[in-house]
């Protein structure tokens, strides 16, 4: 019996607020940058950090810093590694926070390498949102207006930054349909796409 359902989704696509709204209507409850707060909570850092590593690689020179302290044979190198709050470190906790989230149950989780995260666990099920660019420019402008020049560099950075990031912690292509029970085009509308995965789940 699915008691899971993570969404992930391209930028642009509404595929959070499809989240938003497949969980009011299952009357689930929805972790998507409340999974921030979680994290930040158990890091002792303040959401602000969190958020910075929130689906994010690290600079060039966190990962040399990393390296440097962990070749140093400084006996202070394991404090300092303590004191670290990195992309490693945000996704180890996520993970963790996702697992909970997941045994426990009756939830919808947006993004974040979800399906990776959960894959193979029983009663989770996965579904990808997406959408035509032109459908995409035009939830954005509404989302963001005065700033159309910009929206399809931007739609298009974001989702090759959430690809890169799954690539790297998961070691997935981002949008291969193999990863996911359901790919969705939220063309259709968000009524027929919680129909769709409604009927899919058997919920």
């Amino acid at each position: 019996m699915v008691r899971v359902i993570t969404v992930e989704r391209e930028y642009g696509s509404q595929g959070a607020e499809f989240a938003r709204l497949l969980a009011e209507h299952l009357k689930w409850d929805l972790f998507d940058r409340s999974l921030i707060d979680d994290v930040a909570r158990r890091a002792n850092v303040p959401a602000d950090v969190a958020k910075r590593c929130d689906e994010q690689l690290d600079p060039w020179y966190n990962k040399v810093g990393r390296a440097f302290w962990h070749g140093s044979n400084e006996r202070a190198s394991a404090v300092i590694e303590q004191e670290i709050f990195d992309s490693a470190r945000m996704t180890e906790l996520l993970q963790e926070v996702m697992r909970e989230r997941a045994r426990e149950g009756n939830c919808v989780i947006v993004g974040r390498g979800a399906a990776c995260a959960l894959h193979g666990v029983h009663g989770c099920f996965h579904t990808f949102v997406y959408a035509s660019t032109p459908r995409k420019i035009q939830a954005l402008e509404q989302a963001f207006p005065g700033k159309t020049s910009m929206l399809e560099r931007e739609m298009v950075a974001t989702d090759r930054r959430r690809a890169a990031y799954v690539e790297h912690f998961y070691h997935n292509v981002w949008n291969d349909y193999r990863l996911y029970h359901l790919m969705l085009n939220s063309c259709m509308g968000f009524d027929a796409m919680i129909g769709a995965t409604i009927e899919a789940t058997g919920i």
